[in-house]
């Protein structure tokens, strides 16, 4: 597996700009913004959240859609054009489709998608697209109905492949499948996921498995990589070739059979793409991160809850982004997951 590549700190401890778009000290320009709305899921898989037990902030620590509108408001105007809703499972928060209403008419988003496990997609899908919605990411790691047990712990399959298809049917402009790949586990659902997703012209993104379980069964042995996937899939489909247009901040690295399917892989294990990297997190209790598995945040909260702070909003955005470290170094010895399980970050 390659490792991250090494840059030096920056030569300027300088306090963050006051103006232009939202950089870092290493040059990378932040137009992606992930807002989790929730920290509760209604499934649990095995390497998000724990069978039981599970701690959850209090409702009342929940930042308010007014707030999130807010804190949007103020993050746009800096370069900020897309906006992904996120949880837990953001289709748990009451009035959703609220909230999707107010951003997606806010100057400045190109781009609004909700990431969701498909559970109550069936149900909520007309009034998420009614609400303005375009783009949906549907969480899906295989369409076996056992395995799917085993690592959600709950039999919900049938509800979220009934969720895609009405989707589909509603006429969303892009839904794409992000499937966690993991070795000795999901290899048989590489080749399955794509014909299933080929069939819906809906595109899958395959992600490495990640050290955010918050439960320390991650290993990395246990990392389908990039490459077994593409091998396994050029076995069945044929070549696939890098896309040459894609955009070098996405996450996902997309590639392309003969037909033209595409398919991504979000190789956050095997090929880090930290260098990149142009997101910036805001947790449900109102926390922002400069990365997923930062060791640090700062709360705004108090911020997005005081009138004419607007200004003070703005500065403390500019300056988490500037304080934005190099990498995640997953693959070195310094590597430290972050103090948040995954659920609790937002994905």
């Amino acid at each position: 597996m390659s490792s991250l590549v090494q840059l030096a700190a920056p030569a300027s401890a300088s306090p963050a700009p006051v103006a232009g778009l939202l950089l870092d000290t290493f040059g990378r320009i932040h137009s992606d913004l992930r807002i989790s709305v929730t920290d509760r899921c209604n499934i649990r898989c095995f390497y998000c959240m724990p069978e039981t037990g599970a701690e959850f902030a209090p409702v009342s620590s929940l930042l308010t859609f007014p707030e999130i509108v807010r804190f949007a408001k103020t993050a746009l105007p800096l370069g900020i054009d897309k906006i992904r809703i996120t949880g837990g499972e953001p289709l748990l928060r009451p009035k959703l489709p609220n909230l999707i209403s107010a951003l997606s008419v806010l100057p400045g988003v190109r781009d609004l998608a909700v990431t969701t496990n498909g559970v109550l997609l069936a149900e909520t899908a007309q009034a998420l697209y009614d609400a303005g919605l375009r783009r949906l990411n549907v969480h899906l790691d295989t369409l076996d109905r056992e395995r799917f047990r085993r690592i959600t712990r709950r039999d919900d399959l049938l509800r979220v492949l009934a969720g895609i298809d009405a989707a589909v049917r509603i006429g969303f402009d892009v839904i794409k499948i992000n499937a966690v790949a993991i070795k000795g586990l999901t290899e048989p659902d590489i080749v399955s996921l794509v014909r299933f997703a080929k069939e819906r012209d809906i595109e899958v993104r395959f992600i490495e498995f990640m050290p955010l379980d918050g439960q320390h069964l991650w290993s990395l042995d246990r990392v389908l990589t990039a490459d077994d996937m593409i091998a396994a899939l050029t076995e069945e489909f044929g070549p696939l070739a890098p896309v040459a247009d894609a955009d070098p901040r996405a996450p996902a690295t997309e590639y392309e059979f003969a037909d033209g399917y595409r398919v991504g892989f979000i190789a956050s294990v095997s090929r880090p793409f930290c260098l990149n990297c142009n997101r910036l997190r805001l947790t449900a209790d109102g926390k922002l991160r400069y990365c997923l598995f930062a060791r640090e945040e700062t709360d705004i909260r108090p911020l997005l809850r005081k009138e004419g702070a607007d200004e003070a909003l703005e500065a403390v955005i500019r300056s988490t982004v500037w304080q934005k470290w190099v990498g995640h170094e997953i693959n070195r010895a310094s590597f430290a997951p972050p103090q948040r399980p995954m659920y609790s970050i937002g994905g």
